[in-house]
């Protein structure tokens, strides 16, 4: 049966690709001028919902100081963050013409090389916030499959409006196995692992898993994913270092017994890039099941799970457990986050970056278009936070930033 399932899946994305391929080739002929060509018609512009009007992202993104004031006043002001706020009751309703919807939101609907349609990957998405479609849309490729797991504790609009969206893509999906997401705890990890089983099991073609969530966004355009991807030659790519000792492991409410055939514990964090082979054996492997089993009642498992598993000897894509072999955040590719307490001036030693430009949530900087010109210098697939609501200058540049790459990459 699971085969059955697998083979159905298979075809639909088959005839989707074909008939998004002879769609779009029909659209850009459409789009003809003086025998070329006209991409312009893709850039996000204003009539999308952005506030090109009243900023200027290019010189946001080379930090010019003159435009990051105007930003900064910008996202002060309540009438410019209702101008820009696109509600959930329009996702609703546009998603009921499902054409239509991808038309005017501007979705690639066909792979855009022979070399990303030949390595597909597959996106866990634990959302709760409001930026998912916009994030759906920067990493959205048809030869691509994405599981979409909205928090239970979600209100009720915004699951309406998701499950409207992913209603109109045949390779997004919503998991099978809902959770109620609670941070620091295990039903954080629950969600990505039941997305893992769902994306092993609908599809076979896949080369790679990324888990992201509602406030991340990625700093590369698909092809360059799958180009880093590809250079890993089967290598997983985390944060996993050898700087924790097994008794600062937390239990709930009891003294933690000693981890399962003596493994060494290793801190990370929620965010990996790993190999379908590393899936294979979270969701198989009988090792690192008692692992998974020993961890479910431990203070933030996320903080050391993966990390763990990706030093156990025989994982698909796994690195030895010597300390020679410690990963960090800054050198994976996995995520760009940056800590308050690593942050300091430009010119500081001890500094690992610059200074947060907008603001702090559980230490964490929430970032403000000021970090834009620091950010996209950095080889990390995806960055973490962005908040729609604090700065919707910095998500609508970089996603501007992004389409004009993937725009320069066809021509």
């Amino acid at each position: 049966m699971r085969l059955l399932k697998r083979g159905r899946l298979s075809l639909l994305f088959g005839l989707t690709l074909v008939l998004g391929s002879m769609w779009m080739l029909s659209l850009l002929n459409e789009l003809r001028t003086d025998g070329s060509l006209t991409y312009s018609w893709w850039e996000y512009t204003d009539v999308d919902g952005g506030p090109e009007k009243q900023c200027n992202c290019s010189a946001i993104l080379q930090g010019e100081t003159e435009a990051l004031e105007e930003a900064r006043l910008l996202t002060l002001r309540e009438d410019f963050q209702k101008s820009v706020e696109i509600p959930d009751e329009y996702y609703i309703n546009a998603a009921k013409d499902c054409r239509n919807f991808k038309l005017s939101r501007k979705y690639f609907t066909f792979p855009l090389s022979k070399e990303e349609e030949e390595f597909p990957l597959a996106f866990s998405m634990v959302v709760h916030h409001k930026n998912f479609e916009r994030l759906l849309r920067a990493i959205y490729a048809p030869q691509n499959i994405y599981c979409v797991h909205v928090d239970k504790k979600s209100e009720t609009s915004v699951f309406a409006a998701i499950m409207a969206i992913t209603s109109c893509f045949p390779n997004v999906f919503m998991v099978r196995r809902p959770v109620s997401v609670v941070y620091a705890a295990w039903p954080r990890v629950q969600a990505d692992l039941n997305c893992m089983a769902d994306l092993y099991n609908a599809s076979t073609e896949w080369k790679y898993f990324i888990n992201v969530c509602g406030q991340d966004f990625p700093l590369k355009t698909n092809l360059e994913m799958v180009r880093m991807l590809r250079s890993l030659k089967g290598r997983n790519s985390m944060e996993s270092e050898k700087n924790l000792v097994n008794g600062q492991i937390q239990g709930t409410g009891k003294q933690k017994e000693p981890p399962p055939f003596n493994l060494p514990i290793f801190s990370g964090n929620a965010y990996i890039v790993v190999s379908r082979g590393y899936i294979r054996s979270v969701l198989e492997e009988d090792r690192i099941q008692t692992l998974i089993e020993w961890a479910k009642d431990t203070y933030s498992p996320d903080e050391f799970l993966w990390a763990t598993i990706q030093r156990i000897p025989g994982v698909p894509g796994s690195t030895r457990p010597n300390r020679k072999y410690d990963m960090t955040d800054m050198n994976a590719v996995a995520r760009l986050v940056k800590w308050q307490g690593h942050e300091g001036p430009q010119d500081s030693l001890d500094a690992v970056y610059s200074e947060c430009h907008g603001n702090h949530v559980r230490e964490i900087c929430v970032y403000g278009a000021g970090d834009l010109r620091w950010i996209i210098a950095q080889h990390h697939l995806f960055a973490n936070k962005f908040d729609i609501d604090t700065d919707p200058i910095a998500i609508y540049c970089l996603e501007k930033y992004l389409r004009q790459k993937v725009l320069a990459e066809l021509h």
